[in-house]
């Protein structure tokens, strides 16, 4: 139900598709320096990094689905349903080494302590997650998290055996199952090819390949959470933009493009009214994280929109939160 991937031209990126059957009134929100976190656990945050990214915003608290701090670090949580078991609050702490914190609290409490993955990796060796809901018709979501800087990423899965922290190589990142899973499954597609293709089946005989532009060839293209991370992986792997800021975030965008659901195309059932539901693409995002600037599209407005995190008052106490921008506006050329 989501894609998460990291790009590097001159400058880096983070972004992700956050594919699901509805909105919850998610807003690109900005918690500058002084806004105080109050966490069930660990006391108040109340002076750290400031973040940028999508949100809803409940009880004036922002509730990241992604976001990027003003160091560069970024994180994107995405479903890990049947896998992701957290900590019951009723566990002993003794059994903690480190910190204490909700699934919901994740996203803020590291993007506000932790400036790259090194300090992140620290902070959750020992981390306990609870399973506690943000409010009792919110319950915590089961979550697994892709973080990254401009030099490493990591996925970091909480599951019945506690917290695991795997290496990313790819800078690519799906739903359930684990990731060690999608990095042996991506092993299958090794064979996949840019290039044109080469008639390793039938040598020796006069048969050619009947068209041009048939790299890839064996890619998977179904929706599922391993087809998109290994499409993703190779168009990733694969993408070929310019430099300046221009090309690499249209390219980036492409590359969500290419693992991005079509509304109607994945029916997940009727909801308690009768009405059926599909699952779709609501927003992609785009992170520039060495500017602080987050680009997003939605579902139904696909042009391109932007927030800057350093045209703000970072040093404020107080949310900063910019509606996405919905209304289709085509440009007519007569």
């Amino acid at each position: 139900m989501c894609t998460s991937i990291t790009y590097h031209t001159q400058d880096h990126y983070f972004g992700r598709n956050l594919d699901y059957e509805r909105s919850y009134g998610e807003k690109i929100t900005i918690t500058p320096r002084d806004f105080v976190f109050s966490l069930r656990h660990e006391g108040e945050l109340s002076h750290h990094y400031a973040i940028i990214g999508m949100a809803t915003v409940i009880s004036n608290f922002p509730l990241y689905y992604d976001a990027t701090n003003e160091c560069g670090l970024s994180i994107a949580g995405l479903n890990f349903s049947g896998y992701a078991q957290y900590s019951s609050t009723t566990a002993s702490s003794a059994d903690r080494t480190n910190a204490k914190v909700t699934s919901f609290e994740l996203i803020p409490w590291l993007l506000g302590t932790c400036k790259d993955v090194r300090a992140a990796r620290v902070a959750l060796e020992g981390l306990t997650i609870t399973d506690e809901s943000f409010v009792e018709s919110l319950p915590a979501s089961p979550l697994h998290w892709m973080i990254a800087d401009r030099d490493e990423c990591i996925v970091y899965e909480y599951t019945k055996d506690g917290g695991k922290i795997y290496e990313n190589p790819v800078g690519v990142m799906t739903n359930n199952p684990s990731f060690d899973y999608h990095m042996t499954h991506l092993q299958d597609f090794l064979h996949v090819s840019h290039g044109p293709l080469m008639n390793n089946l039938l040598s020796g005989t006069s048969v050619e390949p009947y068209s041009r532009g048939m790299g890839a060839m064996g890619l998977p293209g179904d929706l599922s959470s391993a087809s998109r991370f290994v499409r993703a992986a190779y168009t990733k792997l694969n993408s070929l933009s310019d430099a300046d800021e221009a090309s690499s975030v249209q390219q980036f965008f492409s590359i969500l493009d290419s693992v991005a659901q079509a509304k109607g195309c994945c029916y997940l059932g009727d909801d308690v009214d009768g009405h059926p539901q599909y699952e779709y693409t609501l927003y992609s995002s785009c992170c520039n994280v060495d500017k602080g600037i987050y680009y997003y599209k939605t579902h139904e407005n696909s042009h391109i929109t932007a927030v800057n995190l350093f045209h703000e008052d970072l040093d404020s106490t107080t949310l900063k939160i910019f509606p996405l921008e919905r209304e289709w506006k085509p440009t007519f050329s007569n």
